[in-house]
Order: C-alpha cells, then structure tokens, then sequence
C-alpha cells in the first residue's frame, strides 16, 4: 500500500479539458473510501447533469470557484469549502467563472461495483 499520495498539479495544468486523478481507488487498495483530485474548466461540470450517487460524495474546493445545485438550491463553493453530497441527494456542479476549479472529490463508503455511480436525475425532478 502506498502511504502518501501525491496530485500531479503539472499533468492538471498541462489538460485543457476536465481531468481527473484517483488518488485512493479499489485498484490502489482503498477498502472503504475513494478520493480524486478533480480540474473542471470554465463552462464545464458534472458530465451526468443533475444527478444523484448511492453513497456519500464530498467535495473540498483547492481552487477557482465551483457553482452547485444540490436539492433544487443554487450554492457557490471557492477555497476551503467542504461541500456535502448526501447519498441520494440530486445535485450538480460547474464551472461559471473564468478561472479552472480544483477539487478533492470522496466517495464513502466506496460505491458498490455492480451499480452505476452516477445515477441520472430528470431535470424537474
């Protein structure tokens, strides 16, 4: 098990597109969490749209400032915000500045294998 685990903020950089880097997986030994270091662009978010997850999704904003819309409210995450994604809770984020958005992205516990993660919400739902 690798111990310390280190985001490649140069490769972050270098996407001109939203990319994305497991830091703790199940491929990586993870038993009960996932973490991802997460760079979303200007005008770009959530690729599912509106959508909920079977676990619990936290966000911790790095960078830039992340728009939101969980449980029909509008919220605006920057630096140092822990966002909270309770399991099946619609929510969605973007991108409406002019700077990237760097975020830490957990999953706990880790989602089950046999079921889709992101699980689509119809948009008047």
């Amino acid at each position: 098990m690798e111990f310390l685990r280190k985001i490649d903020f140069a490769e972050l950089n270098a996407s001109t597109g939203r990319a994305t880097q497991a830091l703790l997986d199940r491929e990586s030994g993870a038993t009960t969490c996932s973490v991802r270091c997460i760079k979303t662009p200007p005008g770009e978010g959530s690729p599912g749209g509106l959508h909920t997850h079977p676990v619990d999704q936290l966000f911790y904003v790095l960078s830039g400032t992340m728009n939101l819309e969980i449980a029909g409210q509008s919220y605006s995450a920057g630096p140092g915000n822990l966002v909270v994604f309770p399991a099946g809770v619609p929510h969605r984020n973007w991108n409406g500045g002019t700077e990237a958005t760097v975020h830490l992205a957990i999953s706990s516990p880790l989602p089950p294998v046999d079921e889709p993660f992101v699980r689509p919400v119809a948009p008047d739902a």
